[in-house]
């Protein structure tokens, strides 16, 4: 994009801080062009800020949606690369691009979005090269010669919806022979402030199209919590203006619950997770948003003509799918089908929290959720991607903000140990299912920084900062230091495994890992002062988990834990951190039993309370208030694959070790080619990898290709 200058609409208003509240519409772009020869290859790098929709003489340029990538657009400025060959000609030209706001130019408070360092009204950088037949090249860039316009999306806000006006559109613009005479031409405004790169990574995309399953009092229900945005078709008369509003969940037959709604007005239009479309009264009309999306189950349409039709359209980034489980047992395969439709609808070019209330990145929910995303995705770009975005978040000093990108919001609130350890162990998590160590040696730097930042909150070794064991069942919660100083633990002996890998020297890091380790056990185990820990579910998890105990006192804790869960009436009795571990701190010890019954526990708060209550997504809480669309407690869904199914993916390979519930008659998982298929005591094994096979005790090797049965 060298040479290329960012362009707007000169005639908007400058956004100020004062007038925060104030949001531009969108704006329609446009150039046109001569090409005298045939063109033998042609390439459109752009960047539209926050977002945009490109098309070439009429035609869509991608299938792309919510283009540009999210980033601190201040650091870092993601731009798009394609291919445009076939849609040129000989002749006259188009090139349309309709901008919106996106993260670039947001409005809201709440996380400091309105007093963003790059807040600023949308903008254009376009660079077209062409070869042509003979040989010559040509470079057309945007400059002043671009004309622009205000668009018929008069309101545009990523989490809160859009007001689109039909009788703005400018149909044909982006086609040859438009008359623009009424358009300005473009401006030539501040650059974002970021590098420009371009960046492999999936993108978004419209994935499933949803029909309704029922309506009701002019609300319709699509059967699933989703992200993305309803797509309807009308015929009404100009002016007609029908809303669209979204929510999770009923309040009752004829209700919305609006548990997660936040207002905003906008020229007396109340803008509250709606679309609007405003009808141009010409023929049949089809309306979806262009610059935002929706987390959502149901919709009410208010104001709909008596020609009306709605469908939904499944949006999220486009992960390619690696891993299946399916068992003859429904609730466990609801359970897997609410993890994954929660990771894909949480994961719109960013690891978000929620799809409606915030959409933001939360760090710690990424890293709670990593081990089952690795089994059912390949996250590898995705990672690096976002990953990538925790260099521009991370200070001089090495902190982390909870929430990346961020603009300036979480930094002393929102991020603790359990949330900045996504920086260090989920690149880890990708070395051990891909081998890949690219990940790893671009964030080393700000690994040892954050490392050493970790050290300095620390008194001796314990760690106490952050929001701790979050969203627990009950108070009191487990301290925080156990968790904080857990982490400090396996962040130090993950440091010293990353070191290993990449050549370097982790004899350091392992050093620190063991006076870490030290530390804990004699402030938490090994005083008689601290017995009261001992009753938090969370404090025998993170022990075991994390490889905080003597391989002699493991068995001991696993039971302490599984009594306290069998006492509790087969109840979880932990927020985030606990939920993380107790899962492979119990199976591993040969208590899945007890996890299934936790799991299967018809009686809140448990995993089946939400599928038979309605759920088909995770919840924020375990009461199933506030939002219904979280992906931090799937780690359920890594232990259907590791327990239920018995593909594990660890440090020193793939070990296939089924375990034998009585609920789960027939089981089959699969994994990037791996198959194991469970019928009664009868196991079926296709490898795509070598292989360690576990069989009550004894061992056997599997090679890639190969094909075995066992008798359990």
């Amino acid at each position: 994009m060298i040479n290329s200058r960012w362009i707007t609409l000169g005639s908007l208003e400058t956004m100020m801080p004062l007038i925060a509240h104030k949001l531009n519409g969108s704006i329609l772009f446009r150039k046109e062009f001569m090409i005298s020869e045939k063109v033998r290859y042609a390439k459109l790098s752009i960047c539209a800020l926050g977002l945009g929709v490109y098309s070439i003489n009429g035609k869509s340029v991608t299938e792309d949606v919510l283009c540009t990538p999210f980033t601190h657009y201040d650091k870092r400025v993601i731009y798009q690369v394609y291919d445009v060959t076939d849609l040129l000609r000989q002749g006259k030209n188009v090139i349309g691009v309709h901008a919106g706001n996106g993260f670039y130019n947001d409005n809201r408070i709440l996380w400091n979005d309105a007093f963003a360092p790059w807040r600023d009204n949308p903008k254009l950088a376009v660079m077209l090269e062409m070869e042509f037949e003979s040989g010559k090249r040509e470079v057309l860039r945007t400059d002043t010669s671009w004309k622009c316009v205000s668009g018929p999306s008069v309101y545009n806000h990523m989490r809160q919806g859009e007001i689109f006006d039909a009788s703005l559109q400018r149909k044909g613009f982006d086609m040859p022979g438009y008359d623009d005479a009424d358009w300005e031409n473009a401006k030539i405004t501040h650059e974002p402030g970021g590098v420009l790169e371009t960046v492999d990574m999936p993108p978004i995309r419209v994935v499933r199209t949803i029909e309704p399953i029922s309506c009701k009092a002019g609300i319709y229900d699509f059967g699933e919590n989703i992200s993305g945005w309803a797509k309807i078709t009308a015929i009404g008369e100009k002016g007609q203006e029908i809303k669209l509003i979204y929510d999770e969940a009923l309040e009752n037959d004829t209700e919305l619950r609006g548990s997660c709604k936040s207002s905003l007005t906008f020229e007396n239009i109340s803008v509250c997770f709606e679309d609007i479309y405003i009808m141009s009264g010409e023929g049949e009309e089809e309306f979806r948003p262009s610059f935002c999306y929706h987390g959502f189950r149901y919709v009410k349409v208010e104001n709909a003509p008596e020609s009306f039709s709605i469908v939904a359209e499944v949006v999220h980034t486009d992960l390619k799918r690696i891993g299946s489980f399916y068992s003859d047992n429904d609730m466990l395969n609801k359970i897997h089908e609410a993890s994954v439709r929660s990771t894909l609808s949480n994961y719109v070019g960013i690891p978000t929290d929620c799809p409606h209330r915030e959409q933001n990145g939360w760090t710690g929910d990424a890293w709670w959720s990593a081990d089952q995303s690795l089994m059912n995705f390949d996250m590898v770009q995705a990672y690096a991607k976002w990953l990538r975005d925790f260099k521009d978040a991370q200070r001089p000093n090495g902190q982390l903000p909870g929430i990346i990108p961020s603009a300036g919001w979480g930094y002393n609130w929102g991020s603790g140990p359990g949330w900045d350890s996504a920086l260090i162990l989920i690149p880890w998590k990708v070395y051990v299912h891909t081998g890949k160590t690219s990940i790893m040696e671009d964030m080393w730097e700000n690994m040892v920084r954050y490392m050493e930042y970790f050290e300095r909150m620390s008194d001796q070794y314990i760690a106490c900062f952050g929001l701790g064991d979050w969203a627990p069942v009950r108070t009191p919660v487990c301290p925080t230091e156990i968790v904080d100083t857990a982490y400090f633990y396996v962040d130090a002996l993950t440091m010293a495994k990353i070191a290993e890998v990449l050549g370097k020297d982790s004899s350091y890091w392992y050093e620190k890992a063991e006076q870490i380790r030290v530390a804990w056990r004699d402030a938490f185990w090994n005083k008689s002062d601290k017995e009261h820990l001992k009753t938090f579910q969370t404090f025998w998890a993170c022990a075991i988990y994390y490889g905080l105990l003597e391989q002699d006192e493991i068995p001991y804790a696993a039971e302490c834990l599984a009594k306290l869960v069998q006492e509790n009436s087969y109840l979880i009795d932990c927020g985030t951190a606990g939920t993380k571990c107790i899962f492979n701190a119990l199976s591993d010890n040969g208590y899945t039993d007890v996890i299934y019954r936790m799991v299967a526990n018809p009686v809140a708060p448990s995993y089946a309370y939400w599928i038979n209550n309605g759920a088909t997504t995770f919840c924020e809480f375990w009461n199933m208030k506030e939002s219904l669309n979280h992906h931090m407690y799937s780690e359920v869904d890594n232990w259907l694959y590791r327990y239920v199914g018995g593909i594990q993916i660890n440090e020193e390979g793939l070990i296939i070790k089924p375990h034998i519930l009585n609920e789960v008659n027939y089981v089959c998982v699969e994994y990037n080619g791996t198959k194991v298929e469970r019928r009664e005591n009868k196991v079926d094994i296709i490898c795509a990898v070598d292989a360690k096979v576990i069989i009550g005790s004894k061992e056997y090797c599997i090679r890639k290709g190969e094909r075995a049965s066992f008798l359990l």
